[in-house]
């Protein structure tokens, strides 16, 4: 069976917007854990434009600008890179409301069916070993440009996965990455670091796990085929919030559901039940199912869901809608599990988030 995954690197437009959207979600938890935020984020060339509303008992006292500022420098959009996040043009219509937002956070304030899935087992974090892997690798990209070899490239970027998936376990057939450089960088050069980087994480994975069974040498490799890429982030490319979602969730093999997560404050919905349903299904999978998808669908200012469907290869342990209420949700699942590591790329993948701690 052929399987193919991608991921993009925190620099990404797309994810960069996610995680402009998140850092402010994060910065209205800080001031009211209750606080009830939905942000959406558009970027292009210089200008970023965002829209939404937080509403919290203590006012925002930090600027806009200084937030985006701060996750830009956080991932390699500073002086020196091509993009410079201290120089973004910001265009503003956030309702920013002061008072109690109890009545909006601590409700089911939105309809939606929100999808967990589980399967393989924890070297795989429980995702789809394509999922894994490309997440794996944009980690040990991202690293490399923040603190490694590639030290001031980045932090734009993709790649994609191609492998086989038999009895035996998964063969990489085919790696493709297009990553950002610094303007006055060799090409080759770049390509080479790339390699080494790919390579060093690759192997440590294998080490770690022998169904990983293809040689890297054996894998074909495509590193910036359209050649160099140095305009890159919102300069080669406009973002928006919520456009990478098959990459946030469990990669293409797996539905969606309904609903975004960036942007989202901890108690909405769309964002609580996912982390829930991806919970229950890691526990059906501990307990024995090959693999499990949890299908949850809730109503506007219910608590319960309306429904809780359990989708696994062998019968194993199933909550009751009771387990999936947005009350008990919202205890397990607090605000505290938004960090900016969470924003930056599949919030699935570590097991050690809060959210996902069996």
């Amino acid at each position: 069976m052929i399987r193919i995954c991608e991921a993009v690197l925190p620099g990404h437009p797309d994810k960069f917007c996610d995680q402009i959207a998140d850092a402010i979600i994060i910065e209205a938890a800080r001031l009211d854990p209750d606080a009830y935020a939905q942000i959406e984020v558009g970027v292009w060339s210089d200008q970023i434009w965002l829209s939404g509303a937080v509403h919290s008992r203590v006012p925002f006292t930090r600027s806009f600008a200084d937030i985006i500022t701060e996750t830009g420098l956080r991932i390699g959009y500073g002086p020196g890179n091509w993009i410079d996040a201290s120089r973004y043009r910001i265009t503003s219509t956030v309702c920013l409301e002061t008072g109690d937002p109890r009545p909006w956070s601590h409700h089911v304030n939105d309809q939606c069916i929100v999808i967990g899935w589980a399967g393989y087992d924890a070297k795989l974090a429980w995702l789809p070993p394509e999922q894994f892997i490309a997440q794996a690798l944009k980690d040990a990209l991202f690293d490399a440009c923040l603190n490694g070899i590639l030290s001031g490239h980045g932090p734009d970027g993709k790649l994609l996965v191609r492998l086989c998936e038999d009895d035996e376990g998964w063969k990489v057939e085919h790696l493709l990455v297009t990553i950002q450089q610094q303007r006055h960088s060799v090409f080759l050069d770049l390509v080479g670091m790339v390699l080494a980087v790919l390579e060093a994480a690759y192997k440590s994975i294998q080490a770690k796990d022998e169904r990983w069974s293809k040689a890297f040498a054996d894998i074909v490799i495509s590193i910036n085929p359209n050649g160099p890429l140095i305009e890159g982030g919102s300069d080669g490319d406009n973002g928006q919030t919520g456009r990478k979602l098959v990459a946030d969730y469990y990669g293409p093999r797996v539905p969606l559901g309904g609903g975004a997560l960036a942007g989202k404050h901890i108690s909405h919905i769309d964002r609580l039940g996912a982390y829930g349903a991806r919970h229950a299904a890691i526990e059906a999978v501990q307990a024995g199912a090959g693999e499990c998808l949890v299908q949850v669908a809730y109503s506007p200012n219910v608590l319960e869901p309306l429904d809780v469907r359990y989708d696994m290869t062998a019968n194993a342990r199933r909550h009751g809608p009771e387990h999936f209420n947005h009350d008990a949700l919202r205890d397990r699942f607090t605000a505290k599990a938004l960090t900016p590591q969470v924003a930056s790329g599949c919030q699935f993948k570590d097991m050690n988030l809060p959210w996902n701690a069996p």
